[in-house]
């Protein structure tokens, strides 16, 4: 019994002392989802959301304001370049984006 004991525990530090079992890699982030078709909204520059302003399916005339980005301590209005109903929001408050990141979709 102390042999197989021995064995085991010799075992377990020769495993350990060569990296072992690895734990699993932590599964990777969910994808953004695409953009729907229809006139895509972009960021103007890269900021952070400080209000969304509408919904999915609401109707929009051009020049509406639909999303508020602070970006270097201003506040710029992003306003719908069409009218239409908006498909898709793909941000919300709080969100940082990108320069020409799609920020909605009007269609």
């Amino acid at each position: 019994m102390k042999k197989l004991l021995a064995l085991v525990l010799a075992a377990m530090m020769l495993l350990s002392a060569c990296g072992g079992s690895k734990p699993a890699a932590p599964a990777a982030p969910a994808a953004p989802a695409a953009p729907a078709d229809g006139t895509k909204i972009a960021a103007p520059m890269p900021g952070t959301i400080l209000a969304v302003n509408t919904a999915v399916g609401s109707s929009v005339n051009a020049g509406d304001v639909i999303i508020i980005l602070e970006a270097m301590k201003m506040e710029n209005e992003i306003v719908a370049p069409c009218a239409g109903t908006v498909k898709q929001i793909l941000v919300s408050k709080g969100s940082t984006v990108d320069t020409d990141e799609v920020l909605a979709v009007i269609g």
